[in-house]
């Protein structure tokens, strides 16, 4: 998004909501990250945000200590793309106010940054701090519009790229510098990927995640109007039985179907794309399916997501789409959970979940918040009738 002046809307950002960003918290599976080691905080990125960044500056929050000599813990990582139009103090200003919107949530008064930027090089060490003039002037922009938000940008940092043995150096202090070490081998990145979540190498495998096929989405659009006639014959069915929760109930079995085909590897047909595509107009089913993302097959779940956001036709892939995020949000990928949200808010603009969810990732609501959602799709389900299986908590 474009930032023209100080009043600009902020820019677009992928963000490891606050319980994502935890490899140094009491939470989660990682070794405590130490904020005195820049090279052992910039190679933990990538897993923090699940993708290598690029020519981004990022913005990681600090949380107060819990008790009195211990160190502050990591909070949100937020990233921002530093190719944007407007200038360097109109990104500055937006870049900011995004970040202090989300310290007032987190109740944190302290930032780091980091810029990624392949174009730098490693200044001599007689020169000033900065060492890419226009990247030092945007981070002292950045600190002033943080301090008049009373939040302080503790320390800065520059790095070409996350790669082992990268130079990275202090754009506070010019005499700060050092190596960075392979990321790959990081006890962070070891932790995130032992606990299952994948770091991709760009920032694009994530957004093909999103992308429409045209040509299955023509396909699926052929079969949906014969889904939907079928779909009024049994909600008729349902009615002259005197049970019109049968049909809802019907409904998400279907859905269910599908995810136990995933785990055979059986991949949906167009035509069954095409069934759930209307089952997902049910908002009751839909909501109920929610809760799929606790439970112990969500990851079939988001994989069936995925595949209905790339192949379902018109505002039906918003409603996948509002899924995945949904999905992505819960288990801490803010990143992929934004990109889909902007997917399901492109297809439909007024899509209340949507609009919803994407508020909440750029305020930096915690993804423990958003459970209620979940447990109120078990309730849906359990009142039709249906059983989800073990929960996460």
């Amino acid at each position: 998004m474009a930032d023209n002046t100080d009043d600009a809307q902020p820019p677009a950002v992928d963000e490891s909501p606050a319980s994502a960003g935890h490899a140094s918290a009491a939470r989660g599976p990682g070794p405590r990250l130490r904020v005195d080691d820049p090279g052992e905080l910039i190679a933990a990125l990538p897993a923090l945000i699940e993708f290598v960044p690029e020519r981004s500056l990022m913005a990681v929050l600090l949380r107060r200590p819990q008790t009195p000599g211990s160190s502050s813990t990591i909070g949100p990582v937020l990233r921002f793309d530093l190719d944007q139009d407007g200038g360097k103090r109109g990104l500055a200003a937006a870049i900011a106010s995004a970040v202090a919107g989300i310290c007032a949530a987190e109740e944190s008064t302290e930032v780091l940054a980091v810029i990624i930027d392949d174009r730098m090089r490693q200044p001599r060490r007689t020169r000033t701090p900065g060492g890419a003039k226009a990247w030092g002037a945007l981070i002292a922009a950045f600190a002033q519009h943080l301090a008049d938000d009373e939040v302080t940008l503790t320390d800065a940092w520059a790095v070409p790229a996350i790669q082992a043995r990268q130079r990275w150096w202090s754009l506070l202090d010019a005499d700060h510098r050092g190596t960075l070490p392979d990321p790959a081998t990081s006890m962070v990145t070891f932790a995130y990927v032992l606990n299952g979540r994948p770091i991709r190498a760009t920032r694009s495998q994530l957004t093909d995640l999103v992308v429409q096929d045209r040509d299955s989405a023509q396909e699926v659009a052929a079969h949906l109007e014969d889904a939907l006639s079928a779909g009024h014959d049994r909600y008729v069915a349902a009615i002259r039985r005197a049970d019109p929760g049968s049909f809802r109930r019907r409904a998400l079995e279907r859905v269910l179907y599908r995810v136990a085909d995933l785990d055979s590897g059986v991949l949906p047909t167009v035509r069954q794309m095409a069934e759930l595509a209307v089952v997902l107009r049910d908002r009751m089913v839909r909501d109920a399916l929610l809760a799929l993302a606790v439970g112990e097959h969500s990851a079939l779940a988001e994989q069936l997501w995925v595949i209905l956001v790339q192949s379902l036709p018109g505002r039906d892939r918003a409603e996948a789409a509002v899924l995945l995020a949904y999905s992505a949000y819960v288990r801490g990928d803010g990143s992929l959970a934004g990109i889909a949200l902007g997917a399901a808010l492109e297809t439909d603009p007024s899509h209340s979940m949507a609009i919803g969810l994407d508020t909440a990732l750029r305020s930096g609501m915690r993804p423990e918040e958003l459970r209620r959602l979940a447990d109120h799709g078990l309730g849906i389900a359990g009142h039709l009738g249906i059983d989800l299986g073990p929960i996460r908590r």
